[in-house]
């Protein structure tokens, strides 16, 4: 069977976990029987009017759950070995939910297992519940006075200079983002950015019906002549940069480049919206860009990378005050507020010195990563940082990144095409690899020396 299509359900889960349902379903009431061959890839994200990566995470997560199998040059087929999926274990539905809800694809941060970290991280969150009942209130969209003022410390030791009244806790930085966006363009305007970036960009400027465009870059970047030209060309309404451990590639802008970008965004007036999610991992830290282009620059530094994503805030810094309550006017349209459990939570641990272990785990557990990447991964062509925490592999030349995902469908290791970040050019035959989340190491180097396996052609013909 080649012409399968799945009936998918609104119930508010992501698409690929909706379509993995449907095999499942369709599996389970004899519409697709054992052997049964799955549409290609492409062909069922045409059909169904989505991107290659949401089918892509699909079949991943249908081969996680055993019921499909990938073959390299003949497709993916329902397995032979069952007609319907293994039972799920038993246990509580909500640990079950969060289970299938764990998503290797994204950029995840290594999760914090220092017994010692784990127990001050504990204590902190303990610490609320005296005041658990007022947290469950609503509060100001911004943030409280002091936890923008501890923010507002945070930030200065990443030399964010910000007044309380161009600083904002939001509920971090896609939904910042969007708002942004919202209060800055109107569908059909314009929105540089670089010419691989990050996809959630992409998704938002969907959203919202903007024209993305990608500027030219080399080894250090975008290139400042491609920078000006693209501004006299299409009159966008801003960049979008994430400048610092760049998603997927690692890069970090040099000084220098920061500079020359500086320049050209001053002369003509335009826009920056810097996604720092990584800035207060790299060290030596290198200068924001809010630091050159006052008045310019939306600072967005999202906790998720450096502190943790279940909390949801960003600590996001306006070009001038009445942009700040623009922004806080929109937010509160849109969110409400930003949580302010997690608001409390996240000025306990920085106040007490928690957020600055936590970041100084994932930066060396992110290091020890990095250097079993490079061992196992040596001979092939990518690029890293030790504070990273994943690499930008690019393949040998004769394989496509769509073959070599399949066959690392249902491996614990999370892989994403280049589709999912160009926005000029073709895609190249790329993946970003992720080395965090909850993996240890000792399964990491074991899915890299499968990775290993599937970039070597002579295994594909074993």
């Amino acid at each position: 069977m080649t012409n399968w299509m799945p009936t998918l359900a609104a119930n508010g889960k992501p698409r690929y976990i909706e379509i993995a349902d449907a095999m499942a379903q369709d599996i389970r009431r004899g519409a697709l029987s054992s052997g049964d061959r799955l549409p290609p890839q492409r062909k069922l994200a045409e059909q169904l009017g989505l991107d290659f990566t949401t089918i892509s995470r699909a079949y991943a997560e249908a081969a996680r759950r055993g019921l499909v199998e990938s073959h390299v040059g003949r497709g993916t087929f329902v397995r032979r070995a069952a007609s319907a999926p293994a039972p799920a274990a038993p246990g509580p539905a909500a640990e079950q939910r969060r289970a299938v809800e764990q998503d290797l694809s994204m950029n995840l941060p290594p999760e914090p297992d220092d017994p010692a970290l784990m127990a001050e991280m504990a204590a902190g969150l303990a610490a609320l519940g005296p005041d658990l009942v007022a947290l469950l209130r609503y509060q100001a969209t911004t943030g409280s006075p002091h936890d923008r003022e501890v923010a507002r410390g945070w930030l200065a030791r990443r030399g964010i200079a910000a007044g309380l009244d161009q600083l904002a806790i939001t509920p971090g930085a896609h939904a910042t983002m969007l708002a942004i966006l919202s209060n800055i363009a109107c569908p059909g305007d314009r929105i540089l950015c670089e010419a691989v970036t990050y996809p959630g960009i992409r998704s938002l400027c969907a959203r919202l019906g903007l024209v993305l465009i990608g500027v030219a870059e080399d080894a250090e970047g975008v290139l400042p002549e491609a920078l000006d030209e693209a501004i006299r060309q299409h009159a966008p309404k801003a960049l979008y940069l994430n400048p610092t451990l760049h998603n997927p590639t690692t890069r970090s802008l040099p000084a220098e480049r920061r500079r020359q970008i500086a320049e050209v965004l001053a002369r003509r007036r335009l826009a920056l919206i810097e996604d720092d999610a990584y800035g207060f991992l790299r060290q030596p830290a290198v200068p924001g860009f809010a630091e050159l282009l006052p008045g310019l620059v939306w600072h967005v530094a999202g906790l998720s990378k450096c502190i943790g994503a279940g909390l949801r805030l960003a600590f996001t810094v306006a070009p001038d005050s009445r942009s700040a309550s623009l922004l806080a006017q929109t937010l509160r349209t849109t969110s409400i507020m930003a949580s302010p459990l997690s608001m409390a939570l996240v000025t306990r641990w920085i106040e007490a010195g928690t957020a600055d272990r936590i970041c100084a785990f994932v930066r060396t557990e992110s290091a020890a990563r990095q250097a079993i990447a490079a061992e196992v991964l040596q001979g092939f062509d990518f690029d890293s940082d030790p504070q990273a925490f994943s690499v930008w592999l690019h393949l040998p030349s004769g394989l496509a990144r769509a073959d070599v995902m399949g066959r690392m469908s249902g491996r614990g290791i999370g892989l994403m095409p280049a589709d999912a970040f160009t926005v000029l050019g073709s895609p190249t035959e790329s993946l970003r690899v992720c080395l965090g989340g909850p993996i240890r190491r000792d399964r990491l180097r074991d899915e890299l020396m499968a990775l290993t396996n599937a970039l070597t052609r002579e295994s594909w013909l074993g």
